[in-house]
Protein backbone atom coordinates (compact mmCIF):
# COMPACT_ATOMS: atom_id res chain seq x y z
CA UNK A 1 0.00 0.00 0.00
CA UNK A 2 1.57 3.47 -1.02
CA UNK A 3 2.58 5.98 1.67
CA UNK A 4 0.42 9.08 1.98
CA UNK A 5 -2.18 10.52 -0.52
CA UNK A 6 -1.62 13.13 -3.28
CA UNK A 7 -0.90 17.04 -3.38
CA UNK A 8 -1.93 18.60 -6.99
CA UNK A 9 -0.99 15.29 -8.43
CA UNK A 10 1.14 15.66 -11.48
CA UNK A 11 0.67 13.10 -14.32
CA UNK A 12 3.99 11.12 -13.07
CA UNK A 13 2.14 10.50 -9.67
CA UNK A 14 -1.08 10.11 -11.04
CA UNK A 15 0.25 6.22 -12.48
CA UNK A 16 0.44 5.52 -8.88
CA UNK A 17 -2.85 6.91 -7.37
CA UNK A 18 -3.91 3.70 -5.42
CA UNK A 19 -7.72 2.12 -4.93
CA UNK A 20 -7.14 1.81 -2.20
CA UNK A 21 -7.35 6.00 -1.62
CA UNK A 22 -11.41 5.46 -1.27
CA UNK A 23 -10.86 4.15 2.58
CA UNK A 24 -10.43 7.80 3.46
CA UNK A 25 -14.06 8.14 2.34
CA UNK A 26 -14.72 5.23 4.22
CA UNK A 27 -13.16 6.88 7.21
CA UNK A 28 -14.63 10.47 7.46
CA UNK A 29 -18.01 8.83 5.79
CA UNK A 30 -17.80 6.73 8.78
CA UNK A 31 -17.01 9.95 11.35
CA UNK A 32 -19.77 11.87 9.42
CA UNK A 33 -22.45 8.65 10.67
CA UNK A 34 -21.01 8.95 14.14
CA UNK A 35 -22.01 12.84 15.05
CA UNK A 36 -25.06 12.04 13.01
CA UNK A 37 -26.04 9.51 14.76
CA UNK A 38 -24.81 11.13 18.23
CA UNK A 39 -27.22 14.41 17.18
CA UNK A 40 -30.29 12.18 17.44
CA UNK A 41 -29.71 10.04 19.65
CA UNK A 42 -26.98 11.51 22.26
CA UNK A 43 -27.85 14.69 21.76
CA UNK A 44 -25.15 16.07 20.20
CA UNK A 45 -25.12 19.08 18.41
CA UNK A 46 -26.23 18.33 14.53
CA UNK A 47 -23.34 21.17 13.43
CA UNK A 48 -20.78 18.67 13.68
CA UNK A 49 -22.25 15.74 11.52
CA UNK A 50 -23.71 18.44 8.59
CA UNK A 51 -19.58 19.76 8.34
CA UNK A 52 -18.59 16.71 8.19
CA UNK A 53 -21.04 15.66 5.46
CA UNK A 54 -19.69 18.53 3.14
CA UNK A 55 -16.19 17.47 4.01
CA UNK A 56 -16.67 13.90 3.47
CA UNK A 57 -18.48 14.95 0.03
CA UNK A 58 -15.62 16.97 -1.28
CA UNK A 59 -13.06 14.27 -0.70
CA UNK A 60 -14.82 11.75 -2.53
CA UNK A 61 -15.36 13.58 -5.10
CA UNK A 62 -11.56 14.61 -5.45
CA UNK A 63 -10.47 10.89 -4.61
CA UNK A 64 -13.24 10.06 -7.45
CA UNK A 65 -12.57 12.21 -10.00
CA UNK A 66 -8.57 11.36 -9.76
CA UNK A 67 -8.71 7.74 -10.27
CA UNK A 68 -11.12 8.42 -13.10
CA UNK A 69 -8.41 10.56 -14.36
CA UNK A 70 -6.19 7.00 -13.32
CA UNK A 71 -8.51 5.24 -15.56
CA UNK A 72 -8.35 7.15 -18.96
CA UNK A 73 -4.69 8.21 -19.13
CA UNK A 74 -2.97 5.27 -17.15
CA UNK A 75 -5.75 2.56 -18.20
CA UNK A 76 -3.01 -0.46 -18.11
CA UNK A 77 -2.63 0.47 -14.11
CA UNK A 78 -5.99 0.15 -13.63
CA UNK A 79 -5.72 -3.17 -15.20
CA UNK A 80 -3.20 -4.61 -12.95
CA UNK A 81 -4.39 -3.41 -9.69
CA UNK A 82 -7.45 -4.85 -11.12
CA UNK A 83 -5.84 -7.89 -11.14
CA UNK A 84 -3.49 -8.16 -8.25
CA UNK A 85 -4.07 -10.36 -5.62
CA UNK A 86 -4.40 -7.88 -2.68
CA UNK A 87 -5.29 -4.64 -4.63
CA UNK A 88 -8.68 -5.89 -6.18
CA UNK A 89 -9.90 -6.01 -2.36
CA UNK A 90 -9.81 -2.59 -2.37
CA UNK A 91 -11.88 -1.64 -5.57
CA UNK A 92 -15.44 -2.34 -3.25
CA UNK A 93 -14.04 0.26 -1.18
CA UNK A 94 -15.66 2.49 -3.73
CA UNK A 95 -18.96 0.82 -3.93
CA UNK A 96 -18.92 1.45 -0.06
CA UNK A 97 -18.14 4.60 -0.34
CA UNK A 98 -20.96 5.26 -2.52
CA UNK A 99 -23.26 3.41 0.28
CA UNK A 100 -22.15 5.07 3.07
CA UNK A 101 -22.68 8.52 1.12
CA UNK A 102 -26.31 7.47 1.30
CA UNK A 103 -26.53 7.18 4.69
CA UNK A 104 -24.76 10.54 4.90
CA UNK A 105 -27.01 11.92 3.01
CA UNK A 106 -30.33 10.22 3.87
CA UNK A 107 -31.69 13.18 6.06
CA UNK A 108 -30.23 15.48 4.08
CA UNK A 109 -30.76 15.30 0.32
CA UNK A 110 -33.34 11.80 -0.32
CA UNK A 111 -32.74 12.41 -4.10
CA UNK A 112 -28.73 12.34 -4.01
CA UNK A 113 -28.99 9.86 -0.84
CA UNK A 114 -30.93 7.62 -3.63
CA UNK A 115 -28.65 7.79 -6.67
CA UNK A 116 -25.53 7.01 -4.16
CA UNK A 117 -27.34 4.12 -2.85
CA UNK A 118 -28.54 2.55 -6.71
CA UNK A 119 -24.43 3.30 -8.06
CA UNK A 120 -23.01 1.66 -5.00
CA UNK A 121 -25.50 -1.32 -4.67
CA UNK A 122 -24.53 -2.43 -8.65
CA UNK A 123 -20.82 -1.27 -8.39
CA UNK A 124 -21.28 -3.93 -4.83
CA UNK A 125 -22.86 -6.37 -6.59
CA UNK A 126 -19.79 -6.34 -9.72
CA UNK A 127 -17.43 -6.73 -7.11
CA UNK A 128 -18.82 -9.15 -5.16
CA UNK A 129 -19.20 -11.55 -8.15
CA UNK A 130 -15.94 -10.56 -9.33
CA UNK A 131 -13.74 -11.34 -6.55
CA UNK A 132 -15.03 -14.29 -6.17
CA UNK A 133 -14.34 -15.62 -9.12
CA UNK A 134 -11.07 -14.48 -9.54
CA UNK A 135 -10.67 -16.25 -6.17
CA UNK A 136 -11.98 -19.36 -7.90
CA UNK A 137 -10.11 -18.98 -11.35
CA UNK A 138 -6.19 -17.94 -9.76
CA UNK A 139 -4.18 -19.76 -7.58
CA UNK A 140 -3.56 -17.51 -4.47
CA UNK A 141 -1.33 -17.79 -2.06
CA UNK A 142 -2.34 -17.72 1.70
CA UNK A 143 0.45 -14.68 2.49
CA UNK A 144 -2.42 -12.90 -0.09
CA UNK A 145 -4.68 -13.00 2.12
CA UNK A 146 -5.67 -10.19 4.78
CA UNK A 147 -8.86 -9.04 6.23
CA UNK A 148 -9.45 -6.52 3.61
CA UNK A 149 -10.86 -9.67 2.03
CA UNK A 150 -13.86 -9.03 3.95
CA UNK A 151 -14.42 -5.87 2.22
CA UNK A 152 -15.47 -7.10 -1.45
CA UNK A 153 -17.91 -9.75 0.02
CA UNK A 154 -18.65 -9.40 3.68
CA UNK A 155 -19.23 -5.44 2.49
CA UNK A 156 -22.85 -6.73 1.64
CA UNK A 157 -23.93 -6.38 5.01
CA UNK A 158 -23.98 -2.46 4.20
CA UNK A 159 -26.48 -2.53 1.62
CA UNK A 160 -29.32 -3.35 4.06
CA UNK A 161 -28.24 -0.21 5.81
CA UNK A 162 -27.98 1.89 3.00
CA UNK A 163 -31.50 0.46 1.68
CA UNK A 164 -33.61 0.60 4.99
CA UNK A 165 -36.23 2.67 4.35
CA UNK A 166 -35.97 2.74 0.87
CA UNK A 167 -36.15 -0.90 -0.61
CA UNK A 168 -37.82 -4.20 0.48
CA UNK A 169 -36.73 -6.46 3.22
CA UNK A 170 -36.81 -9.62 1.15
CA UNK A 171 -34.43 -7.94 -0.93
CA UNK A 172 -32.40 -6.62 1.45
CA UNK A 173 -31.90 -9.67 3.19
CA UNK A 174 -30.39 -11.28 -0.08
CA UNK A 175 -27.20 -8.81 0.95
CA UNK A 176 -27.26 -9.82 4.09
CA UNK A 177 -27.35 -13.21 3.81
CA UNK A 178 -24.21 -13.38 1.51
CA UNK A 179 -22.36 -10.99 4.03
CA UNK A 180 -22.75 -13.24 7.19
CA UNK A 181 -22.03 -16.74 5.15
CA UNK A 182 -18.67 -14.94 3.56
CA UNK A 183 -17.88 -13.00 6.89
CA UNK A 184 -18.03 -16.87 8.56
CA UNK A 185 -15.79 -18.52 5.93
CA UNK A 186 -13.10 -15.70 5.77
CA UNK A 187 -13.10 -15.16 9.33
CA UNK A 188 -12.13 -18.91 9.82
CA UNK A 189 -9.23 -18.25 6.71
CA UNK A 190 -7.82 -14.89 8.12
CA UNK A 191 -7.52 -16.69 11.61
CA UNK A 192 -5.72 -19.46 10.18
CA UNK A 193 -3.42 -17.17 8.20
CA UNK A 194 -2.74 -15.14 11.10
CA UNK A 195 -1.73 -17.51 13.64
CA UNK A 196 -0.39 -20.79 11.71
CA UNK A 197 1.89 -18.54 9.15
CA UNK A 198 3.77 -15.49 8.82
CA UNK A 199 2.70 -12.41 10.08
CA UNK A 200 1.01 -9.76 8.53
CA UNK A 201 3.46 -7.44 6.76
CA UNK A 202 3.88 -4.57 8.47
CA UNK A 203 1.56 -1.87 6.19
CA UNK A 204 -1.17 -4.28 6.24
CA UNK A 205 -1.37 -4.99 10.49
CA UNK A 206 -3.93 -1.56 10.32
CA UNK A 207 -6.25 -4.22 8.66
CA UNK A 208 -7.05 -5.96 11.85
CA UNK A 209 -9.36 -3.51 12.83
CA UNK A 210 -11.60 -4.45 9.82
CA UNK A 211 -12.24 -7.51 12.25
CA UNK A 212 -14.86 -5.33 14.41
CA UNK A 213 -16.65 -3.85 11.19
CA UNK A 214 -18.56 -6.82 9.97
CA UNK A 215 -20.61 -7.86 13.34
CA UNK A 216 -21.06 -3.88 14.01
CA UNK A 217 -22.04 -2.97 10.59
CA UNK A 218 -24.10 -6.83 10.91
CA UNK A 219 -25.79 -5.90 13.83
CA UNK A 220 -26.76 -2.08 12.83
CA UNK A 221 -28.45 -3.88 9.78
CA UNK A 222 -30.56 -6.37 11.32
CA UNK A 223 -31.66 -4.19 13.74
CA UNK A 224 -32.92 -1.78 10.53
CA UNK A 225 -34.28 -4.42 9.26
CA UNK A 226 -36.44 -5.92 12.09
CA UNK A 227 -35.95 -3.76 14.94
CA UNK A 228 -35.35 -6.15 17.05
CA UNK A 229 -32.59 -6.25 19.99
CA UNK A 230 -32.80 -10.56 20.03
CA UNK A 231 -30.18 -13.35 20.64
CA UNK A 232 -28.99 -12.68 17.47
CA UNK A 233 -28.49 -9.16 17.28
CA UNK A 234 -26.92 -9.44 20.44
CA UNK A 235 -24.51 -12.19 19.59
CA UNK A 236 -23.60 -9.69 16.56
CA UNK A 237 -23.64 -6.76 19.23
CA UNK A 238 -20.74 -8.68 21.76
CA UNK A 239 -18.50 -9.93 18.82
CA UNK A 240 -18.26 -6.61 17.53
CA UNK A 241 -17.37 -5.61 21.07
CA UNK A 242 -14.94 -8.11 21.74
CA UNK A 243 -13.08 -7.48 18.80
CA UNK A 244 -12.82 -3.69 19.62
CA UNK A 245 -11.63 -4.91 23.00
CA UNK A 246 -9.13 -7.44 21.96
CA UNK A 247 -7.07 -5.24 19.37
CA UNK A 248 -7.42 -2.56 22.37
CA UNK A 249 -5.48 -5.04 24.41
CA UNK A 250 -3.20 -5.34 21.77
CA UNK A 251 -2.09 -1.37 21.33
CA UNK A 252 1.38 -2.32 21.45
CA UNK A 253 1.06 -3.67 18.42
CA UNK A 254 0.05 -0.59 16.85
CA UNK A 255 2.32 2.17 18.04
CA UNK A 256 5.71 1.74 16.25
CA UNK A 257 3.81 0.95 12.85
CA UNK A 258 5.45 3.35 9.97
CA UNK A 259 2.34 5.21 7.92
CA UNK A 260 0.87 4.09 5.86
CA UNK A 261 -2.88 4.50 3.72
CA UNK A 262 -3.63 1.32 5.36
CA UNK A 263 -4.11 3.38 8.89
CA UNK A 264 -7.27 4.59 7.30
CA UNK A 265 -8.16 0.58 8.29
CA UNK A 266 -8.01 2.18 11.76
CA UNK A 267 -11.16 4.68 11.16
CA UNK A 268 -14.25 2.98 9.48
CA UNK A 269 -14.44 -0.30 11.54
CA UNK A 270 -14.24 2.43 15.27
CA UNK A 271 -16.93 4.23 13.65
CA UNK A 272 -19.10 1.17 13.22
CA UNK A 273 -18.60 0.02 16.87
CA UNK A 274 -19.85 3.44 18.11
CA UNK A 275 -22.72 3.62 15.95
CA UNK A 276 -23.26 0.37 16.91
CA UNK A 277 -23.24 1.11 20.49
CA UNK A 278 -25.45 4.29 19.94
CA UNK A 279 -28.19 2.19 18.41
CA UNK A 280 -28.25 -0.46 21.07
CA UNK A 281 -28.58 1.99 23.57
CA UNK A 282 -31.51 3.35 21.57
CA UNK A 283 -33.23 0.67 21.20
CA UNK A 284 -32.73 -1.08 24.94
CA UNK A 285 -32.22 2.13 26.66
CA UNK A 286 -29.74 0.12 28.81
CA UNK A 287 -27.45 2.75 30.04
CA UNK A 288 -24.02 0.94 29.66
CA UNK A 289 -24.26 0.82 25.81
CA UNK A 290 -24.34 4.47 26.15
CA UNK A 291 -20.88 4.53 27.67
CA UNK A 292 -19.89 2.82 24.94
CA UNK A 293 -20.95 5.04 22.96
CA UNK A 294 -19.17 7.47 24.24
CA UNK A 295 -15.71 5.82 24.75
CA UNK A 296 -15.92 5.05 21.30
CA UNK A 297 -16.75 8.41 19.56
CA UNK A 298 -13.93 9.72 21.44
CA UNK A 299 -11.65 7.08 20.28
CA UNK A 300 -12.87 6.99 16.41
CA UNK A 301 -12.86 11.07 16.91
CA UNK A 302 -8.80 10.90 17.79
CA UNK A 303 -8.47 8.37 15.95
CA UNK A 304 -9.87 9.82 12.21
CA UNK A 305 -8.21 13.29 13.58
CA UNK A 306 -4.65 11.74 13.87
CA UNK A 307 -4.42 9.71 10.70
CA UNK A 308 -6.00 12.29 8.73
CA UNK A 309 -3.07 14.82 10.23
CA UNK A 310 -0.38 12.19 9.13
CA UNK A 311 -1.92 11.97 5.53
CA UNK A 312 -1.35 15.57 5.21
CA UNK A 313 2.04 15.52 6.50
CA UNK A 314 2.61 13.00 4.39
CA UNK A 315 1.07 14.49 1.48
CA UNK A 316 3.15 17.68 1.75
CA UNK A 317 6.01 15.70 1.69
CA UNK A 318 5.11 13.98 -1.48
CA UNK A 319 5.81 10.61 0.19
CA UNK A 320 2.25 9.18 -1.92
CA UNK A 321 1.46 8.49 -4.87
CA UNK A 322 4.68 6.64 -5.19
CA UNK A 323 5.72 3.17 -6.65
CA UNK A 324 6.52 0.89 -4.36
Amino acid sequence: MEKSTCKAIPSNRLKFFPIMMFAVVMGLSGLTIVFQKAASILGFWSLFGNLFAGVDLIVFITIFLFYVMKGIKYFDEVKKEFAHPVRINFFAASSISFLLLCIVFHDIHSGVSHIFMYIGIIMQTFFTFYTIRFWINNNLEIQHSNPAWFIPIVGNVLVPVAGGGYLSNHFLMYYFSIGIFFWIVLTAILINRIIFHHQLAQKFVPTLFIFIAPPAIAFIAYIKMYESFDVFASFLYNLALFFTFMLFFMYKNFLKLQFFISWWAFTFPLAAVSIASMVAYKISSIQMYSYFAYLFIVVTTLTVGIVALRTLEHMLKKEICIAE
